[in-house]
């Protein structure tokens, strides 16, 4: 598998544009012919137990916290530095997703998504039951200037989301697939719906395809309200 470099980039110009020709497609969204690579893997015993690999494993299989990941192409950029492809709008590249939730960038331009009142994360609007004390998202947060468009260009939003105002947004595990063996060699075993928390004894024998954080410390606001707020502090 060829991997790119580890260096988040994007060109501004991909983002900044006002013609029509080159639409706005978030960084995190995957693209026609980033298919899912041959997944070649193996379980062996580990000192801590059964531990899932790839028969070709790069480090960079694994997150930094050790948990391997499911691999996907890479589609080549443009001369202007954006990712070629048709848009798959209701996936998420599992290593861009896991890139900018890993270092907190925007999920649209890859730029630092903090602000000067904290990170902005959407959600759908029937997603999260507010009164629970905490959330768990797998949405990478998004920069001030990026916060409409997302809410505009991701279907799961519907227009219309969710939004929080994070002080604290811990990292918390990873959803995937758990992998076993049986007669014939490693096999599925489950696709929780729920993420798997860091620490979980199941991690060894996952592969994970979203990487999570739990909100904590957040303010439900106006998306509005919150730009204004914003303009007003910079």
């Amino acid at each position: 598998m060829t991997f790119p470099s580890l260096r988040l980039t994007y060109s501004p110009r991909a983002v900044q544009t006002n013609d029509r020709a080159l639409p706005l497609v978030p960084y995190i969204t995957q693209r026609a012919g980033e298919d899912a690579a041959p997944d070649n893997l193996i379980i062996t015993r580990h000192r801590s137990g059964p531990r899932l690999y790839y028969a070709d494993e790069d480090p960079r299989d694994r997150d930094p916290r050790g948990v391997l990941w499911a691999r996907c192409g890479w589609n080549p950029v443009d001369g202007e530095g954006r990712i070629t492809g048709e848009p798959q709008w209701k996936l998420m590249h599992p290593h861009r997703q896991m890139a900018c939730m890993q270092t907190m960038v925007c999920q649209v331009c890859a730029q630092p998504a903090r602000t000067p009142l904290g990170f902005i994360f959407l959600a759908g609007p029937r997603d999260e039951d507010l009164d629970q004390p905490s959330i768990i998202t797998n949405q990478p947060p998004v920069c001030r200037k990026h916060a409409r468009a997302a809410a505009r260009l991701c279907p799961h939003l519907e227009g219309d989301p969710l939004v929080f105002l994070v002080k604290s947004a811990p990292l918390y595990g990873v959803t995937g697939t758990l992998y076993g063996l049986d007669g014939h060699g490693v096999r599925v075993v489950a696709q929780p719906d729920a993420p798997l928390p860091y620490g979980h004894r199941n991690l060894g024998t996952f592969l994970a395809s979203q990487l999570v954080r739990r909100l904590r410390s957040f303010t439900v606001v106006r998306l509005d309200e919150l730009l204004e707020d914003l303009a007003a502090a910079a």
